[in-house]
């Protein structure tokens, strides 16, 4: 019996990047495991503008200065590092509106290459530096996750399920969600925050006795 496990992140969210790593590697250790994983989309920052914004200028305005983000984005490499994610967070030049990774997101969960989309943006934002608001990197994301370019185009053109993007993200915001990552387990237990990897080892092997003794 498959477990539904629900994730709220934001590809910009270096802290869901590392949450997704210790995850990921736990995944590895149990390849029986018996979850079904969902993504779903809270932004960082909602009210940024639609082109974004440049790095330098978003830190000054969210940290108010560089060294403050300085102690902050070090704490934040450290704690990648140790967690096996190496991110070049002095590359980024520029920090996104990410409305549309959002709705990549959304579109690749219909097509059954969610969870490969999401790797995709994190890698490309936090490790390539890359614009993750520009179109043109988002449909370079699509066809490497097999999402057809065209149609992907189109969409990215027009004003597809940005609503229903922005009402689940308020939806979140509303039932208490106030940072991500944000994990809901079988839509009863909510976690917070990067959790480490023997975390996520335990509640897989605490669903699986739960499924055995059960069935």
């Amino acid at each position: 019996m498959m477990i539904k496990l629900d994730i709220l992140s934001d590809p910009i969210c270096p802290w869901c990047y590392i949450g997704k790593k210790n995850l990921d590697d736990a995944l590895e250790l149990r390849p029986g495991h018996p979850l079904q994983i969902q993504w779903h989309p809270f932004q960082l920052n909602p009210d940024m503008p639609r082109g974004g914004m440049e790095r330098e200028k978003y830190l000054d305005k969210k940290f108010g200065g560089r060294e403050n983000a300085k102690q902050v984005y070090d704490r934040i490499a450290d704690a990648a590092k140790a967690n096996g994610l190496k991110l070049d967070l002095d590359g980024i030049k520029r920090t996104p509106n990410t409305i549309d990774a959002h709705r990549l997101i959304h579109w690749a969960g219909l097509e059954g290459c969610q969870t490969a989309t999401v790797t995709r943006l994190f890698k490309a934002y936090f490790e390539e530096c890359r614009d993750i608001g520009d179109r043109s990197e988002l449909l370079e994301i699509a066809d490497a996750v097999g999402l057809g370019r065209a149609v992907t185009e189109r969409l990215l053109g027009s004003d597809a399920d940005i609503k229903e993007m922005r009402a689940r993200d308020a939806h979140a915001r509303n039932r208490g969600v106030t940072g991500v990552p944000t994990f809901v387990v079988a839509d009863r237990h909510v976690v917070q925050g990067a959790q480490p990897k023997d975390l996520w080892l335990r509640v897989m092997d605490e669903l699986s006795e739960q499924a055995e003794a059960s069935s």
